[in-house]
Protein backbone atom coordinates (compact mmCIF):
# COMPACT_ATOMS: atom_id res chain seq x y z
CA UNK A 1 0.00 0.00 0.00
CA UNK A 2 1.32 3.42 -0.99
CA UNK A 3 1.43 5.85 1.92
CA UNK A 4 2.35 9.46 1.39
CA UNK A 5 2.52 12.41 3.68
CA UNK A 6 0.22 15.19 2.58
CA UNK A 7 1.67 18.66 2.68
CA UNK A 8 -0.43 21.06 4.70
CA UNK A 9 -2.14 23.73 2.64
CA UNK A 10 0.02 26.83 2.45
CA UNK A 11 -1.15 30.41 2.37
CA UNK A 12 0.40 32.99 0.11
CA UNK A 13 0.56 36.70 0.75
CA UNK A 14 1.04 39.11 -2.13
CA UNK A 15 2.67 42.46 -1.41
CA UNK A 16 2.89 45.17 -4.06
CA UNK A 17 5.73 47.66 -3.71
CA UNK A 18 5.97 51.05 -5.38
CA UNK A 19 9.64 51.44 -4.52
CA UNK A 20 11.95 48.71 -5.84
CA UNK A 21 14.65 49.83 -3.42
CA UNK A 22 12.63 48.27 -0.57
CA UNK A 23 12.58 44.76 -2.05
CA UNK A 24 15.86 43.53 -0.58
CA UNK A 25 15.13 44.89 2.93
CA UNK A 26 11.63 43.48 3.03
CA UNK A 27 12.83 40.13 1.71
CA UNK A 28 15.48 39.93 4.49
CA UNK A 29 12.95 40.94 7.15
CA UNK A 30 10.42 38.33 6.03
CA UNK A 31 13.02 35.57 6.18
CA UNK A 32 13.50 36.36 9.90
CA UNK A 33 9.85 35.59 10.70
CA UNK A 34 9.21 32.08 12.02
CA UNK A 35 6.89 30.13 9.72
CA UNK A 36 7.91 31.82 6.47
CA UNK A 37 8.55 28.94 4.06
CA UNK A 38 9.93 30.99 1.18
CA UNK A 39 10.17 34.50 -0.17
CA UNK A 40 10.06 35.03 -3.92
CA UNK A 41 10.03 38.19 -5.99
CA UNK A 42 8.05 38.44 -9.22
CA UNK A 43 7.38 41.28 -11.58
CA UNK A 44 3.80 41.47 -12.77
CA UNK A 45 2.97 43.45 -15.86
CA UNK A 46 -0.49 44.14 -17.18
CA UNK A 47 -1.19 43.36 -20.79
CA UNK A 48 -2.50 46.65 -22.12
CA UNK A 49 -2.92 45.32 -25.65
CA UNK A 50 -6.16 46.35 -27.28
CA UNK A 51 -7.31 43.57 -29.57
CA UNK A 52 -9.33 44.33 -32.71
CA UNK A 53 -12.46 42.93 -31.03
CA UNK A 54 -11.93 45.14 -27.98
CA UNK A 55 -11.30 48.17 -30.24
CA UNK A 56 -14.64 47.50 -32.03
CA UNK A 57 -16.45 47.27 -28.66
CA UNK A 58 -14.89 50.52 -27.46
CA UNK A 59 -15.78 52.30 -30.70
CA UNK A 60 -19.36 51.00 -30.54
CA UNK A 61 -19.73 52.15 -26.92
CA UNK A 62 -18.41 55.60 -27.84
CA UNK A 63 -20.88 55.90 -30.73
CA UNK A 64 -23.77 54.82 -28.47
CA UNK A 65 -22.68 57.31 -25.81
CA UNK A 66 -22.48 60.14 -28.36
CA UNK A 67 -26.04 59.35 -29.53
CA UNK A 68 -27.32 59.25 -25.94
CA UNK A 69 -28.08 55.53 -26.17
CA UNK A 70 -26.64 54.67 -22.77
CA UNK A 71 -27.90 54.26 -19.22
CA UNK A 72 -26.41 56.67 -16.70
CA UNK A 73 -26.57 56.26 -12.92
CA UNK A 74 -25.10 58.83 -10.56
CA UNK A 75 -25.50 56.96 -7.26
CA UNK A 76 -25.30 53.32 -6.17
CA UNK A 77 -28.96 53.50 -5.14
CA UNK A 78 -29.97 54.69 -8.60
CA UNK A 79 -27.99 51.86 -10.16
CA UNK A 80 -29.65 49.33 -7.83
CA UNK A 81 -33.12 50.66 -8.76
CA UNK A 82 -32.22 50.25 -12.43
CA UNK A 83 -31.04 46.65 -11.90
CA UNK A 84 -34.16 45.85 -9.90
CA UNK A 85 -36.33 47.12 -12.75
CA UNK A 86 -34.84 44.70 -15.27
Amino acid sequence: MDTRTLMPQTTQMIVTLDDNALVADIKRALKLIRGIASVRVATISDDNTITPALRRSIDKARREYAKGETISCTTPEEMQRYFDSL
